[in-house]
């Protein structure tokens, strides 16, 4: 099935009735929820990152309000853990996933002939769309990802990598380098 183009989902607003209650059942607007596309949250020397053995950390912020697909944050969180094994070993580094995609995402199937992208068969009689992704909703400043790692000389690396990566998510962010001491 072919995916629609993330500039079809990445709203500045929220979307209603887009999660499931699991306290209120009448409140129950979506009854099956998509698959989690971010495998892992965490990766790299966890240990050490919740021993505060780091001295240097590198974080992408988001500069836009934005939805964020989660299959955009899997394929952003694969780059740059994929990268950084060949740069620096496991032990040298932590790299964090900090959004959980929460918000649902519906769909109106349409048909792909001469239809004009007309609903299928029911019009607007069951307008409300089957799920299919999920999505974070991101605000201006939100950190999407943060690497701590060892050295201070790695950092111009792990800042390329990161430039490097920006262009899979859909919205503008800046990398900025902290040091703690």
């Amino acid at each position: 099935m072919p995916v629609r183009k993330a500039g079809a989902y990445s709203k500045k607003r929220m979307t209603h009735y887009t999660r499931k209650s699991t306290k209120v059942k009448h409140l129950n607007y979506i009854k099956a929820v998509p698959n989690q596309k971010v495998t892992k949250f965490n990766m790299g020397n966890i240990g050490k990152l919740n021993k505060d053995e780091f001295k240097h950390f590198i974080t992408i912020y988001s500069t836009m309000n934005v939805q964020i697909r989660d299959m955009a944050l899997e394929a952003t969180r694969q780059f740059i853990h994929n990268k950084l094994t060949k740069l620096l070993t496991e032990v040298n580094y932590s790299l964090a996933c900090k959004l959980y995609p929460h918000q649902v995402i519906r769909e109106n199937k349409t048909f792909s002939g001469g239809s004009k992208g007309e609903r299928v068969q029911s019009g607007m009689a069951h307008s409300f769309g089957t799920t299919m992704f999920r999505s974070a909703v991101v605000k201006v400043g939100t950190p999407i990802f943060i690497i701590a790692y060892h050295n201070k000389k790695d950092t111009d690396v792990i800042r390329k990598l990161c430039f490097s990566a920006i262009p899979k998510l859909p919205c503008k962010c800046k990398v900025i380098y902290e040091e703690i001491k």
